[in-house]
């Protein structure tokens, strides 16, 4: 993980896990070739007592960001963490009339997340991560 990274999220934790008025949860994944463990900072919507949203948008880029290759090719091996406290987590990618309402909860709360729909052709995976 690059120093810059690790100083970013360092920052993050003792700002309350926020970020540009976006709530983060630390994802760990396992890297799909480098098998090394990764932690990537990324917005989280609650969705029930124990279990979060994330969309893996990489900012509207035309690429899925690495975390959310790392999640697919380990699932059984990802981590989330915020308060201080790092827990296993379940992944499911959401589909159909699922993805959809959580797109719009996520949008609702986040507006940003409409523009980044808008910037790129692929379909913005959402990961329900429960614990």
């Amino acid at each position: 993980m690059g120093m810059m990274k690790n100083l970013m999220i360092g920052f993050h934790k003792r700002t309350g896990d926020k970020f540009a008025g976006m709530d983060l949860l630390y994802i760990t994944t396992v890297g799909a070739k480098s098998g090394k463990e990764r932690v990537s900072p990324v917005a989280r919507f609650a969705d029930g007592d124990d279990a979060w949203l994330v969309v893996a948008s990489n900012n509207g880029a035309d690429r899925h960001p690495a975390w959310y290759h790392n999640l697919k090719a380990h699932p059984d091996q990802v981590w989330i963490e915020h308060g201080g406290h790092k827990r296993a987590a379940t992944p499911q990618e959401l589909t159909g009339e699922r993805r959809e309402a959580a797109l719009q909860q996520i949008i609702a709360a986040q507006p940003r997340f409409a523009g980044y729909l808008k910037k790129t052709s692929r379909a913005l995976p959402v990961i329900r991560l429960s614990v």
